[in-house]
């Protein structure tokens, strides 16, 4: 596992010292990359040396040097769509509690641990919010989680059974203000712009390219609006390609937007625009319409950002910006059961608990139906 060289703003480039925790560039707010000595790596591993060990750790030649906080995240499958040649999933709904921010968390409570860190705080609309309540668990670390009230129950109970001060508020805003008093009464750790959940994001990058036999692929399908997943990836294959570990050009980055808009937009403005991708809005109509297709002709129940990702995937086919030979990686950013409601919608169910059942009476020993 590498030293940490250095710590490098994403805008103006300024280095800074690791010895330390950091969040933004002090200078102009940009977000940091955890930078190593690639070459010094390069030199001694004529291949990828990839563990044996099935999880995101497995690439700890090129995660930061620090004894690893871990539930078992990564080595997601890449499952082969039944009907499109080209086309594959990835399927994060695999990790631990039930997204791709369990990577980005579990590297991130790992270095908190490492620095010495007690108190680490999260404004988040969900997953990052209920991943952090998980691994703080694991770590012994006192974890604060600001989620909006309208919150999926399920991240609400995740967070709540891990043990975390849960607080339900109006809104990111409103959690990064309580955060921000919490930081000078308290001596939080704000997690939101943490570098290292860039570097646990990354990961599913080179789990890509390592199930695709170290070639990348034509293009790349990941929601807008889980922005560290994409630019941990974008910088996964220029490490990737500065150690010779990977073969053919870097995929089209295809942003999909679901309305909500990224906080590192300019960031994935620039991974687009670089790798010749594009970004894609798609209404609600096409993602409820994905979600029983994906379901009953694939088997795969999908998120709804997932099923976004998917109708995406149906349009820029049909408009000829993708080929059905092309290889394309869709992802599936985390669960469909954390999204009950939204495929109840699309499925044109009746919520179970708004369901009226006979009642129940014992008889002999047997219930049976009133």
């Amino acid at each position: 596992m590498p030293a940490i060289a250095y710590f490098e703003c994403s805008r103006c480039e300024q280095r800074i010292s690791p010895e330390g925790p950091q969040t933004l560039c002090p200078a102009c707010s940009g977000p940091l990359y955890v930078r190593y000595d690639l070459q010094e790596l390069k030199d001694r591993a004529t291949r990828p040396p990839c563990a044996a060990d099935p999880s995101m750790w497995r690439y700890a030649n090129v995660l930061p040097s620090a004894d690893p906080i871990t539930l078992g995240e990564g080595w997601t499958p890449l499952l082969p769509s039944r009907r499109y040649p080209g086309l594959l999933i990835k399927d994060e709904a695999r990790n631990p509690t039930g997204s791709f921010e369990a990577r980005g968390m579990s590297m991130a409570v790992t270095m908190a641990r490492h620095y010495g860190l007690g108190k680490l705080a999260l404004a988040s609309t969900a997953n990052a919010g209920s991943a952090l309540a998980a691994y703080a668990a694991a770590a012994g670390i006192e974890a604060h989680v600001f989620l909006p009230r309208d919150v999926p129950a399920v991240n609400h109970f995740e967070a709540e059974a891990h043990g975390a001060h849960v607080t339900l508020t109006d809104g990111s805003a409103d959690g990064a203000r309580m955060i921000a008093r919490g930081r000078e009464r308290e001596g939080w750790f704000d997690l939101s712009a943490d570098p290292f959940r860039i570097e646990g994001s990354k990961t599913m990058a080179y789990e890509m390219i390592e199930q695709l036999g170290w070639r990348c692929p034509d293009a790349v399908l990941f929601p807008a609006s889980e922005e560290l997943g994409m630019i941990g990836m974008w910088k996964a294959f220029d490490e990737m390609e500065q150690l010779d570990w990977v073969s053919g050009s870097r995929p089209k980055m295809i942003a999909v937007q679901l309305g909500a808009k990224p906080q590192s937009d300019s960031l994935i403005l620039e991974i687009v625009h670089q790798s010749g991708g594009t970004i894609i809005d798609i209404p609600n109509e096409q993602i409820l319409a994905s979600l029983p297709d994906w379901a009953k002709q694939e088997g795969l129940l999908l998120s709804p950002e997932g099923a976004a990702a998917t109708a995406a995937y149906d349009q820029l086919i049909a408009a000829g910006f993708l080929k059905l030979n092309d290889r394309v990686v869709v992802f599936n950013p985390s669960s469909a059961l954390k999204h009950t409601a939204a495929i109840a919608e699309a499925l044109n169910l009746i919520p179970s608990a708004a369901k009226k059942y006979p009642q129940r009476t014992p008889v002999g020993g047997i219930i049976t139906p009133q």
